[in-house]
């Protein structure tokens, strides 16, 4: 007999994007059994757009804002299929998707079954490209016996949801209620498929602010936790050895740093800072939709403070290098997209940015430290080769050169979020000794048709 799949979609203020992704569903070859929009409190009517599809979804509403777990939870307890197929709202699935869960939920030891954002996500800014593409890179290359659940495509059991609480309720926000329950899953001895050609395409827009946020407020830190919780560490997805290496490499070269510094001065620093702040500048430029005022303001204060100090302590070979990438950022938005101006507006911008590495290393007082700045990121390369020759594959050799220093960046806020949440898995320890907190998993709420 044929497993029955109700969808299950947490939405708030979904917008247009949960209209494409209900018309993705729409094209399924096989279409599943009911799809259950749970509204988390939204107030933008895309909810109301959703009911007008009449039988194809069913809507409901939690009672008042909750967060996605909570969502999910209500769905699956109201679903009717005995497989829940997970969503998020802003994904569009391939029309094979639910043949691909018939196939696999026909072993009837399989107990959940995740999948992986696609290749080729909708927002083209080099932003929301570089940070669904290293999702896409994380998810096919890691194990086919997953390690733990995905809830933005992932589909499990019923009974086995029910049976392990579901989501933990006690995260109001979107964070890793889908690791968490995937952890749990892992040590009751449930199996957990990865299908690769399970796919989705993310329709999300990052922004430079929006990424931090997410990867170390509503990941890194939780996710910290969780590992210090479970006393678990899988050598899987985004917690691989070479990625843990990389982490310890990335500070260990930022203690050298510092030492340089203090044996010359800070000023001796100034020519990475430089180098720095043209990186981002240009990441930031990039993924804005406009030029807002806060963002002009950003840029123009920090090059007229690096000039400053350039000036003050004899660097001013950075003067021009700095001078020139405001007006040269502007022109290269302008003209980013037109034809063949945007192939030689990246060669050029490619050459720029390696001038200013190159005058920048020559400030440098300690010609050890450029020595081992280098074999840093040559080995940090060689670590991580697979993911840039994936880049590079995808979106050519420029964008994988252009995703290095972002990618030094991610390693640096693990490091971060890791620290920070170490420091509140051991104050939360001790609350819960003296009977301060209680996080209780997978509280099912009322539901409210």
């Amino acid at each position: 007999m044929a497993s029955k799949i109700s969808v299950v979609i947490p939405a708030y203020n979904g917008g247009t994007q949960l209209d494409e992704c209900l018309n993705a569903l729409a094209r399924l070859t096989t279409a599943p059994s009911e799809i259950i929009v749970v509204d988390d409190g939204s107030n933008d009517g895309s909810i109301q757009r959703a009911a007008t599809r009449g039988v194809a979804v069913r809507v409901i509403e939690t009672p008042g804002r909750q967060g996605p777990a909570v969502a999910r939870n209500i769905g699956a307890q109201a679903a009717t299929g005995d497989i829940v197929f997970f969503l998020d709202a802003d994904v569009c699935v391939h029309e094979d998707a639910t043949e691909r869960l018939a196939a696999a939920f026909a072993d009837p030891t399989m107990d959940a079954v995740i999948g992986s954002y696609d290749d080729d996500p909708s927002s083209r800014d080099f932003l929301s490209q570089y940070k669904n593409l290293m999702h896409c890179f994380v998810h096919q290359n890691a194990r086919s016996e997953a390690s733990t659940f995905w809830s933005g495509c992932g589909a499990m059991r019923r009974d086995v949801f029910l049976t392990m609480s579901g989501f933990d309720a006690s995260y109001k926000r979107p964070a890793i209620e889908d690791i968490e329950l995937g952890y749990r899953l892992r040590n009751a001895g449930r199996r957990i498929l990865l299908d690769r050609d399970l796919r989705v395409k993310h329709l999300k827009k990052w922004t430079f602010w929006g990424l931090l946020k997410t990867d170390v407020l509503d990941r890194g830190i939780p996710w910290t936790e969780l590992i210090l919780r479970d006393q678990r560490m899988p050598n899987d997805l985004n917690l691989q050895i070479s990625q843990r290496v990389s982490i310890g490499l990335v500070y260990l070269m930022l203690v050298y740093a510092a030492e340089h510094a203090l044996r010359y001065g800070a000023y001796a620093l100034l020519p990475l800072v430089t180098i720095l702040f043209i990186l981002l500048s240009s990441f930031w430029s990039d993924g804005a939709e406009h030029r807002s005022l806060g963002v002009c303001a950003a840029m123009i204060a920090g090059a007229a403070a690096i000039v400053l100090c350039a000036w003050r302590v004899h660097q001013r070979g950075l003067i021009p290098l700095i001078v020139a990438i405001v007006p040269l950022l502007f022109l290269r938005h302008r003209y980013d997209n037109r034809g063949r101006w945007a192939s030689l507006n990246a060669w050029f911008h490619g050459l720029y940015i390696l001038v200013v590495i190159v005058v920048s290393m020559l400030y440098l007082k300690d010609r050890y430290f450029i020595t081992a700045v280098v074999a840093g990121v040559l080995v940090l390369a060689t670590l991580n080769n697979g993911f840039y020759l994936f880049l590079s594959e995808k979106r050519g050799r420029l964008f994988a050169l252009a995703a290095f220093p972002f990618h030094l960046l991610y390693h640096f806020y693990n490091g971060v979020s890791f620290v920070m949440g170490s420091l509140l898995w051991s104050v939360r320890a001790i609350q819960s000794r003296t009977g301060d907190v209680d996080r209780t998993a997978g509280a099912f709420p009322p539901v409210r048709k």
